[in-house]
């Protein structure tokens, strides 16, 4: 097995979440703009995006589009969220820009939300 080969679903995966992506952190650096607190501002974000989401990752990437497997996505969802929390706190806590650190979290949050979604959400569907 080459460990250089880079599974195409996981190319899929970051062209869709890319436009994911924009969505997302658009709406937490406006809710961010607006005042909200950034625990607030994050569960918003993936709140308004979440069935957008489940489509666009359902279908496009894992080729997928049953509708019952929305319980473990929004489960996966509530995973990366809390983790997404959970390190905001630590750069509030160094005083951070928290629209850098939203930022710089992106990355691996979507790396972890791929892991969680191939192997949780839609392992051994349509493969």
């Amino acid at each position: 097995m080459n460990l250089f080969i880079i599974d195409e679903k996981f190319i899929k995966f970051l062209i869709v979440g890319g436009l994911n992506t924009i969505f997302g952190y658009s709406v937490y650096a406006l809710f961010l703009f607006i005042g909200l607190h950034y625990s607030i501002a994050i569960l918003l974000a993936y709140l308004l995006g979440v069935l957008f989401n489940f489509k666009t990752t359902g279908i496009l990437v894992f080729n997928n589009s049953n509708n019952i497997l929305i319980f473990k996505f929004i489960g996966v969802y509530c995973i990366i969220y809390i983790l997404n929390v959970f390190f905001l706190g630590i750069f509030d806590s160094l005083k951070f820009n928290m629209f850098l650190a939203g930022a710089i979290l992106i990355l691996p949050m979507a790396l972890l939300s791929f892991i969680l979604n191939k192997n949780l959400v839609f392992k051994g569907e349509n493969e």
